[in-house]
């Protein structure tokens, strides 16, 4: 998989990308992931890359041209499954939206900032529109990299246990029982007896019933 990043402010995703999971995921070959500075498409003699609202307004609007320019350089490059922005009036990010952007090839991410992007990028590039919370960051470089960690994290080989990201929260719809590890007793709070008891069927079976347990109380809206 290879993913392009568009931003204005790169150094801002140096550290998730260079660390952990999403290190020896590139390391491994399983994802690349390259960062574009919007600005080095710029034709402003400042590099410039925002400019007042037409009608009037707070806020600055990201133009157009070197979003364009630069999404243009890329796909006379290779093909683009998607090209995603990251907005807050998006689609909320889900694990069903994690699992499908795991099996395309090729994706291009686009951050805004100020009060967001020229609505003519939308129109004519973005195939889809994520959010990753009802609230407003600063820039869409934060929310590009929980998206970019949602996805590498399933691919092929890049957890050490394949099985794991199967059963985190979300995968069915059902948020994650409670685990457990040493020591089997903390200061009288104990592990449950089944955990222990090396029957798997019946470890199972409490597992189901406290995930289902757990999303009654914390997301119900889940089981809707």
């Amino acid at each position: 998989m290879r993913i392009d990043i568009l931003t204005i402010l790169p150094q801002l995703l140096d550290g998730p990308f260079s660390d952990s999971i999403l290190k020896r995921a590139q390391e491994k070959n399983l994802v690349e992931i390259h960062l574009h500075n919007i600005r080095d498409y710029s034709t402003h003699r400042q590099k410039s890359v925002d400019d007042y609202q037409y009608g009037g307004g707070a806020g600055m609007v990201m133009t157009i041209q070197p979003i364009a320019d630069c999404i243009a350089k890329l796909k006379s490059e290779r093909d683009y499954d998607e090209i995603i922005y990251m907005t807050p009036d998006g689609d909320l990010l889900k694990q069903t939206i994690c699992n499908e952007l795991s099996l395309k090839e090729n994706i291009i991410i686009l951050c805004g900032h100020y009060k967001g992007v020229d609505q003519r990028v939308r129109d004519l590039f973005i195939t889809r529109e994520i959010s990753i919370g009802s609230y407003v960051l600063s820039g869409g470089e934060l929310g590009a990299a929980v998206l970019v960690d949602s996805i590498v994290r399933l691919l092929p080989g890049v957890l050490s246990d394949e099985t794991s990201a199967l059963t985190d929260s979300f995968q069915d719809n059902l948020l994650a029982p409670p685990v457990y590890t040493r020591p089997e007793d903390y200061n009288g709070h104990k592990v449950p007896d089944i955990l222990l008891s090396g029957h798997t069927e019946k470890i199972e079976e409490w597992r189901a019933e406290q995930s289902i347990k757990r999303t009654q109380e914390r997301r119900p809206d889940l089981l809707d």
